[in-house]
């Protein structure tokens, strides 16, 4: 489907057919930098969702019988598509989110090399086990197979990348999806879409659904209490987490969350100052810091903190924010007004209580200058709110132990960071760490496709990418097959 003057809307994808919602009924997605209309999509009502999982429950039969290499040659050609339509998806992700052409760039090639992952892991993860018996002649095996339905809400802050964390994935494995659209990023998920269509998935395969912001509530409801769903899959915070587990558990259905962070990074007194300077500027700013990865709080050992926290706020101060189609334009808005407020809150409540605001800490239009504050204490709601804007805390400690404590002083868990010349204790620190994931001597943002990704905590739970992401979307059945002697039963003829 194309976006024309005639054709303005963002349909719905059901069964293969692009289509209006049930009712006809439409939205709008404003571009967060100028405020003007950035798309206008399909308000679909939970009966939209109904038939999307109608399609894919149908679908589904088929699908899971295809030989593995036939479900790898269609997400290999989904990769080529996303790639060949790599410019349009960026600049719907410039329009409705306000990311620039890099964060864009990183979108579309990271998904594109998703959906290759995925493509590659069809057999694996499928592979089942033999186990052996206590049963003579009995054979006894563990087979892995497809669930039926997943329901994958995507988020808007990495559009094209979050596709990546499920939608592949399920799919290579036989599974069939109904994929709910982020409100604020209708067209980059119909983009995503319509390259799928392209790459030749069967009807039903994979369903797109958009609905308007109020009516989002009624469309999850719809889509988790259908009887073909087995799995949910939600990217987002740790609030509508917690709502999204809650009515999965009470269908019996497994969710697997990727939620809020609030992610440490340790600059110990032996650290390479300017690879952890540069390295958590670019976890603590990129895309505005909205991403639950971003670098939240920097703990720094008090002997280098005075020059660490100079450092990262010269830097800071050169980070140009603005408009993100200017090729000169590091970040773009953040998104919504209520993110201003949100951010100018956590700046003036920690200032109040002693912080030093070293640079930044202001609006500039719907931007929020990169900020970054010294001496924050557990007090401060700094150190314990997502900020999810461009607002770095600096903490001061005594030695890698203190340290420790104050990363794991927090009810998220989702990443981290380590920095020090001295790896044995790095790593060490890095076991210790509650969070899913850590990094020695690298950002808190980072990401492969072939990796476990995921957190733990109020972060969420369930993992993402390589082996462990495989299995969330299959059911383990065990199998015997008796030998040639029948087993003897106390109850018998």
């Amino acid at each position: 489907m194309t976006i024309t003057i005639d054709n303005p809307v963002q349909q719905l994808l059901i069964d293969g057919t692009w289509q209006q919602a049930a009712d006809a009924h439409t939205y709008v997605a404003r571009d967060p930098f100028t405020g003007e209309v950035a798309s206008r999509a399909a308000a679909a009502a939970p009966a939209d969702a109904v038939r999307a999982c109608d399609a894919a429950e149908r679908a589904f039969p088929s699908w899971a019988a295809l030989p593995p290499n036939e479900r790898r040659r269609l997400l290999w050609a989904a990769a080529e598509r996303l790639e060949a339509r790599a410019a349009e998806i960026c600049a719907a992700i410039t329009a409705e989110m306000g990311g620039t052409a890099g964060w864009g760039h990183f979108n579309t090639t990271a998904l594109a090399e998703k959906f290759r992952y995925a493509a590659s892991a069809v057999h694996e993860g499928l592979t089942g086990q033999l186990i052996p018996s206590e049963v003579p002649g009995r054979t006894s095996i563990a087979v892995r197979r497809p669930v039926g339905v997943v329901a994958c809400l995507i988020p808007w802050n990495a559009p094209a990348l979050l596709v990546g964390n499920s939608v592949p994935t399920a799919m290579a494995l036989g599974n069939t999806v109904v994929m709910k659209a982020s409100e604020q990023t209708p067209r980059t998920h119909g983009l995503v879409a319509e390259c799928l269509a392209e790459a030749g998935l069967p009807d039903g395969v994979y369903n797109l659904v958009t609905n308007a912001p109020a009516d989002a509530p009624d469309v999850v409801d719809a889509l988790i209490a259908h009887p073909a769903v087995r799995r949910v899959h939600f990217t987002g915070s740790t609030r509508v987490g917690r709502i999204i587990a809650q009515k999965a558990a009470a269908h019996m259905k497994q969710a697997i969350l990727e939620l809020g962070g609030k992610a440490p990074a340790l600059v110990l007194a032996d650290a390479d100052l300017d690879r952890a300077v540069s390295a958590t500027a670019f976890g603590s700013f990129a895309n505005s810091g909205q991403g639950c990865l971003s670098t939240e709080r920097i703990i720094v050992d008090r002997s280098v903190a005075d020059e660490f926290t100079r450092r990262l706020a010269a830097l800071a101060a050169t980070v140009r924010c603005g408009d993100p189609r200017d090729p000169s334009t590091m970040l773009g808005p953040v998104v919504g007004a209520d993110s201003i407020t949100r951010l100018s809150g956590l700046v003036n409540d920690a200032v109040t209580a002693g912080a030093r605001l070293l640079t930044g800490g202001t609006a500039d239009g719907p931007c929020f200058t990169p900020t970054v504050l010294a001496d924050v204490t557990p007090d401060m709601r700094v150190y314990r709110e997502e900020s999810f804007g461009p607002v770095v805390a600096v903490i001061s400690v005594d030695g890698p132990e203190e340290a420790l404590r104050m990363a794991n002083d927090s009810d998220y868990g989702l990443t981290s960071a380590v920095f020090s010349r001295n790896i044995p204790l790095a790593l060490d620190l890095a076991k210790r760490i509650n969070a899913g994931m850590c990094h020695i001597n690298g950002t808190t943002l980072d990401d492969e496709p072939q990796s476990p990704f995921g957190g733990v905590k109020n972060s969420g739970h369930g993992k993402s990418g390589g082996r462990a992401g495989l299995e969330e979307f299959t059911e383990l059945q065990w199998i015997t097959i008796e030998g040639p002697q029948p087993p003897r039963y106390p109850i018998t003829e």
